[in-house]
């Protein structure tokens, strides 16, 4: 499994986000945070389940680019900047797994498969509609 950079510290700061709104006790977004870390980091038994790629300039600027053509959140660009990379790179890294429903919207119109294949959508405004409210 190919990641940015950026998971080392978006992956646990969602697990913590969970667990401030209620939805994880402290006990499990510990396991979960450590569970991650070992995929990411690997283990004394273990190698790194996960390939990180860098954060480089160049990402940077593709994401930027992402920024205005899907309107994306900055992490979310940098996800979908860095699954374009690993993709241009090897043809079978064509997934993108996602929750955020702006970013599956933008992984499925840059030509991702997206994963999980279905994902209620939420409700309320898009955010598009919000920001046009602004």
């Amino acid at each position: 499994m190919i990641v940015s950079q950026l998971a080392r510290v978006e992956v646990p700061a969602a697990i913590w986000r969970k667990h401030r709104i209620g939805e994880l006790t402290p006990g499990h977004a510990r396991i979960l945070v450590a569970d991650f870390e070992a995929d990411y980091l690997g283990t004394q038994q273990q190698a790194p389940r996960f390939t990180a790629i860098r954060i480089t300039p160049d990402l940077l600027t593709a994401a930027a680019r992402l920024c205005a053509v899907h309107s994306l959140r900055a992490s979310d660009a940098v996800q979908l900047a860095t699954a374009i990379i690993a993709r241009d790179v090897t043809a079978e890294c064509d997934v993108l797994a996602a929750f955020d429903v702006q970013l599956r919207r933008a992984g499925a119109a840059e030509g991702f498969t997206v994963m999980p294949a279905h994902l209620p959508e939420p409700e309320g405004p898009s955010r598009e509609e919000h920001l046009a409210r602004q």
